[in-house]
């Protein structure tokens, strides 16, 4: 069974810092690429940052650039965001998510709530 389970969330002050995890399990964790989406009440869901082939391949939103970092730790199947100077507009709801190109496999996390206080 393919389990991704995210955890790390919380209501932080603007400026603050928070670091999200993703842990992996039940899949080819090397075959897949993955990313952080996160979706705010009423709007589209839109992907934050991916490793989406290899570490030479990582990506992020515009809105987040300098600010998140995403890294991986194999030796744990895990995915880390550390979300640096933290802005309102960062609350959301944030999902992990590991995709195939070769399968188009597509599974997601049940999310972890992310809430910037201004």
């Amino acid at each position: 069974e393919v389990q991704l389970v995210e955890s790390g969330g919380g209501l932080v002050q603007a400026g603050g810092s928070l670091r999200l995890s993703c842990v992996v399990s039940g899949l080819a964790y090397d075959n897949y690429a993955i990313g952080w989406f996160r979706q705010a009440p009423g709007k589209e869901r839109e992907r934050v940052s991916c490793i989406c082939e290899s570490e030479d391949t990582i990506d992020y939103a515009d809105s987040v650039k300098g600010r998140f970092t995403i890294s991986r730790d194999n030796a744990r199947n895990t995915v880390y965001l550390q979300m640096n100077s933290l802005k309102p507009e960062d609350t959301a709801v944030y999902y992990c998510n590991a995709y195939s190109d070769f399968s188009r496999d597509d599974y997601w996390g049940q999310g972890t709530q992310v809430t910037v206080s201004s």
